[in-house]
């Protein structure tokens, strides 16, 4: 009489190890700059997998992900790239964002505490002979912190969720063009202006200084940046 042989299931993929590389490279695309050069930039399954210490399935999985949301397109036989945007979809990003963070800028005049509005101007509290010194590099990392503190302190956890695609391109245009005719100086006169309003609970004034602030940002691109042409 033959022996039965066990049923043996096969070991699904531990679906976490998709999910933590899902969120390691997004989150390194999230901190990259991605208009810094031209051509966009490409990603290394190889590299990912041996730097992030798994199999190449879910890196294959999480790339899968990315694409789906529209921050990688995979090329048959050439690879995988993380996608810039056109001028175009710049302009179409920042004016979409510059509505959603002036909402947010009323909700947090309605809901945020004195103590977390207090916490942005700490943000720029760099005095030199009395004036506010603004240094490029350290200052492209605070205006990316100021606007995504901005988000938070809404507490309207949906305006988080839309933005957080769109964040990684309007962060990377913005590291990109504070430099550019002394933007860095008017910006932050602009953060400090929306802060004072914040402060104030003054809801329409805050809400239309972060509008323009964005806006600004929209038609220095316009005028400006030709290397997404």
């Amino acid at each position: 009489m033959a022996t039965a042989q066990p049923i043996v299931k096969p070991i699904e993929p531990d679906p976490s190890l998709t999910e933590r590389a899902y969120v390691a490279i997004k989150d390194m695309i999230t901190s990259m700059n991605l208009y810094a050069e031209a051509g966009e930039p490409r990603l290394d399954e190889r590299r990912l997998s041996d730097d992030l210490g798994v199999s190449r399935t879910p890196i294959r999985e999480a790339i899968a992900r990315l694409e789906q949301e529209g921050l990688v397109r995979i090329v048959p036989r050439r690879g995988v790239f993380i996608v810039r945007k056109t001028k175009k979809e710049i302009l179409e990003t920042i004016t979409v964002w510059a509505a959603l963070e002036g909402m947010a800028a009323r909700l947090i005049t309605l809901n945020a505490s004195d103590e977390e509005i207090s916490t942005l101007r700490r943000m720029f509290a760099t005095f030199e002979n009395d004036q506010i010194q603004a240094n490029i590099d350290e200052y492209s990392e605070t205006n990316v912190r100021f606007h995504q503190a901005l988000l938070k302190m809404s507490r309207c956890a949906l305006l988080s969720e839309i933005t957080e695609n769109l964040f990684i391109h309007v962060r990377s245009i913005r590291m990109r063009t504070i430099s550019e005719n002394n933007r860095a100086s008017r910006s932050i006169i602009d953060h400090m202006n929306i802060i004072e309003a914040l402060e104030n609970r003054d809801t329409e004034l805050a809400e239309r200084l972060v509008r323009q602030h964005t806006l600004d940002l929209a038609a220095h691109v316009e005028r400006n940046v030709h290397y997404l042409d």
